[in-house]
């Protein structure tokens, strides 16, 4: 993996530093003006409120919300799925991936990569990669402080490296995430990656509407579906089983290459296809720039 720069506050961050530094001077100097700070430092935790709840907003730090520009010259698509594994549905998604010849990223749950870690391998042998998704998805994630954070990053990477993972992205529960993310991945080594379009089947059951959330999908796009708690559709099948056939068919059909986040950004293959490049010599992955 390409080194990653040291963490830098972004300006919001920075201003946001300096506001609250100031404020307290003002305060000293002029109590009388406790109105109007207080209304300032209100507008500010609004601005980062805001920030926070924008899964694709790079106002608090670095995020990762498509590929590299280089990727959409290559005709490169990176197809994710988040909540797994699951026993049930990420064997069968893996089954329809083989089936198309496409590779994806899977954003584990830590606790669910603990309890099957046979299913971890077989992600990673079919090559596709193991990425972090907290270790118990707390939907209150980004109300936790940095040493919260910090615990729900590690542990995930703790078990999904356990299993035979090594990941190099992490993606909030929900997308949701505060100021404290960047420093605390700026501490793991890890990316934060969040998707350019995404299906909403964790919410939405029937299969064309997913479908119509996706339809417009193109070159350098992150896409994102779930194979773990995704909606069952009218049938109580769940619902990314419905839509991922006429997906892969469609961005196949456009000539699109679907690779795994590590291998689009850092020229990382996965364990399996670096084998199988071994017995059939091919050239190495590169990152597109």
């Amino acid at each position: 993996m390409t080194a990653l720069p040291r963490w830098r506050p972004t300006p919001l961050v920075h201003a946001s530093v300096l506001l609250h530094a100031g404020s307290l001077g003002a305060l000293g100097l002029a109590p009388a003006l406790w109105p109007w700070v207080l209304g300032g430092l209100a507008a500010n935790h609004l601005a980062l409120t805001l920030a926070s709840m924008s899964p694709r907003s790079q106002l608090l730090g670095a995020n990762l919300s498509r590929l590299p520009e280089g990727c959409r010259r290559a005709g490169q698509v990176a197809l994710t799925f988040d909540d797994g594994p699951d026993p049930e549905t990420t064997p069968r998604v893996l089954d329809l991936l083989d089936a198309h010849q496409a590779r994806a990223s899977f954003f584990l749950i830590g606790r669910r990569a603990a309890r099957h870690p046979a299913l971890v391998r077989e992600i990673l042998r079919r090559g596709h990669s193991a990425e972090n998704h907290s270790n118990s998805h707390p939907l209150h994630f980004a109300a936790l402080g940095p040493g919260g954070q910090r615990r729900e990053v590690l542990r995930a990477q703790a078990a999904i490296l356990e299993a035979g993972g090594a990941p190099r992205f992490f993606r909030p529960p929900v997308g949701l995430h505060s100021p404290f993310l960047a420093p605390v991945l700026a501490g793991t080594g890890l990316r934060h990656a969040s998707w350019t379009r995404r299906g909403a089947d964790g919410v939405i059951g029937d299969p064309a509407r997913v479908l119509h959330r996706l339809h417009r999908a193109d070159a350098g796009d992150i896409l994102l579906l779930h194979d773990g708690n995704s909606r069952p559709d009218d049938g109580g099948r769940p619902v990314v089983l419905a839509v991922l056939p006429a997906l892969l068919t469609r961005l196949v059909a456009a000539g699109f290459s679907l690779v795994p986040l590590p291998e689009a950004v850092d020229g990382h293959a996965a364990p399996a296809a670096a084998a199988a490049a071994q017995k059939t010599p091919a050239p190495a992955a590169r990152a597109c720039r």
